[in-house]
């Protein structure tokens, strides 16, 4: 019974990661396919550069609520700690490789927050405002989302929130990086384009 409640977990996770909000929303709202747009990722930042901010924050917290809906249903059968991170390591790889879109989906900063936001709300502070500082300081989202990535973890340790959270913090984190390895490249470069959202909401 307890490996049955995993495995529904784990399905329901990857299932509900696998939705994409911004491939939904540009699809029904702007009568186009975001992965057509920008650079064809299908995340918040690229719905934001070409629909507006709007755009992008429904996006944003979309993204989010299917991955704190699969961490709460792990939570309510398997306990705070193993079923958060059975729910969050799910609902990411169901963002990041979607089984309705031919498993190529958005970059997981989305999920890594709503990760930090259940984990604990000190981890999610302070990797908000890492993000942000690094983000307006550089005008390059990436950056940011990079930095912020690889403070989840950290915090997660400093504070030390136990083993399960951990561990969903470090492959959370990580995933983020190995997902923006295409910008890593252009910031070291010197091509990566600053963030620059459509004026108005299309």
């Amino acid at each position: 019974m307890e490996v049955l409640k995993y495995v529904i977990v784990a399905v329901v996770g990857y299932i509900l990661g696998s939705v994409s909000i911004s491939i939904i929303l540009s699809k029904l709202a702007m009568g186009s396919d975001i992965r057509e747009k920008g650079s064809g990722n299908a995340g918040a930042t690229n719905m934001a550069r070409n629909f507006g901010m709007k755009a992008g924050f429904v996006t944003l917290g979309g993204d989010m609520l299917k991955a704190i809906l699969a961490m709460a249903l792990g939570w309510l059968l398997l306990g705070r700690d193993m079923g958060v991170m059975v729910g969050g390591l799910a609902a990411m790889i169901g963002h990041c490789f979607p089984v309705f879109y031919k498993f190529k989906g958005g970059k997981g900063v989305s999920v890594l927050a709503a990760i930090a936001l259940m984990i604990d709300w000190r981890v999610t502070a302070i990797g908000l405002a890492m993000f942000l500082i690094v983000a307006f300081a550089t005008k390059k989202v990436s950056a940011g989302s990079i930095t912020a990535a690889a403070t989840v973890p950290v915090c997660t340790a400093l504070f030390n929130l136990g083993t399960p959270l951990l561990i969903l913090a470090i492959v959370g984190g990580v995933t983020v990086i190995i997902q923006h390895r295409a910008n890593i490249g252009r910031l070291i470069r010197g091509e990566e384009p600053d963030f620059k959202p459509a004026h108005k909401d299309k």
